[in-house]
């Protein structure tokens, strides 16, 4: 995730909002103890990274220090969403514990549990308190990786931690992912990581956030493409808004992109849109996915199969 844009409008409520915007493409049951039973998946594409939350803030309290205020857009919801997402072919959804809910994954859950074989989930928990546990717990409820995200903490202690240790050892036993959302500095310690517990599986998100500051410095696409000789490293080629000149249609990001793919070949990329970030301040839904199927000439058909929709499968769907 980084710093939305600018609002996105709630409008009627979730449910009503959906069916009018994407002319009932599901038919789902929020309440009354049922779960929502959404339209079947047909083959399509699969959104690698999403965040969804609610404007229910009684039923999913945000964690301390967040306000409803901080929800920007207030709602964005799974029928908010896929109303962007199914016209463009997507049919399965990454989804990311969103921030605003901290180490309380029950929304996400949730989702999961309600829409059947349409999402798969990335949760964050508190590496300091029985993490091993806790990864084996969520593992039957849909799980599949964990987001770690060092914050404002010191990397190397960050990264060498107990906790974070556990998370590693633990993830090469189950094949769930450990997701990095990391800045460029901090490759080279993913780097030591996966030479320690090569059975781990690892992606990297959105290029490492190579290009956040404007500019994609050939050491820190190094330091990203040398991770490549890890075979269980992958990295999602994702969130554009944020990127380079963050102008659609981003073809700027063309040559980082081909370079990257260069090095871990089609079966190790994973296309996302970082929503509903990438939906917000003049970008599209449309654009992002566009980048891979229509601009990026140096792929093949085979190719994009694998960037959306084979190696998110293989990470995150099984």
């Amino acid at each position: 995730m980084f710093k939305a844009h600018s609002s996105h409008k709630p409008g009627l409520g979730a449910r009503r909002w959906f069916l009018q915007q994407a002319g009932a493409v599901l038919a789902v049951s929020w309440g009354g103890g049922r779960s929502a039973q959404a339209t079947p998946c047909a083959p399509g594409w699969i959104d690698a990274h999403v965040h969804v939350w609610t404007p229910d803030v009684r039923r999913y309290r945000l964690a301390p220090g967040w306000t409803e205020d901080q929800m920007n857009p207030p709602s964005f919801t799974p029928w908010q969403l896929l109303a962007h997402a199914r016209p463009c072919g997507v049919r399965r959804v990454v989804l990311i514990q969103m921030s605003f809910y901290g180490y309380d994954n029950s929304y996400m859950l949730d989702v999961i549990r309600r829409f059947p074989g349409v999402f798969s989930g990335v949760a964050v928990i508190n590496e300091h308190q029985q993490p091993e546990q806790k990864m084996k717990q969520l593992l039957a409820q849909g799980v599949r990786g964990f987001r770690i995200h060092p914050g404002r903490q010191d990397l190397q202690r960050w990264i060498h931690s107990p906790g974070m240790q556990t998370m590693w050892r633990t993830a090469a036993e189950t094949g769930q992912a450990i997701c990095a959302l990391i800045n460029p500095d901090a490759l080279p310690l993913i780097d030591r990581m996966c030479q320690r517990w090569s059975q781990t599986p690892v992606v990297v998100d959105h290029f490492g956030r190579i290009g956040l500051d404007g500019q994609i410095r050939s050491s820190d696409l190094r330091n990203l493409c040398r991770l490549a000789r890890h075979k269980n490293v992958y990295v999602k080629v994702s969130a554009y808004y944020a990127l380079g000149k963050k102008r659609p249609p981003y073809t700027d990001l063309l040559p980082m992109f081909r370079q990257v793919y260069e090095a871990f070949g089609p079966q190790r990329l994973m296309w996302a849109s970082d929503c509903p970030f990438q939906v917000q301040g003049g970008h599209t839904y449309r654009d992002s996915i566009d980048l891979v199927l229509q601009r990026a000439d140096f792929l093949s058909d085979q190719d994009r199969l694998w960037i959306l929709r084979k190696t998110a499968q293989k990470v995150y769907f099984w």
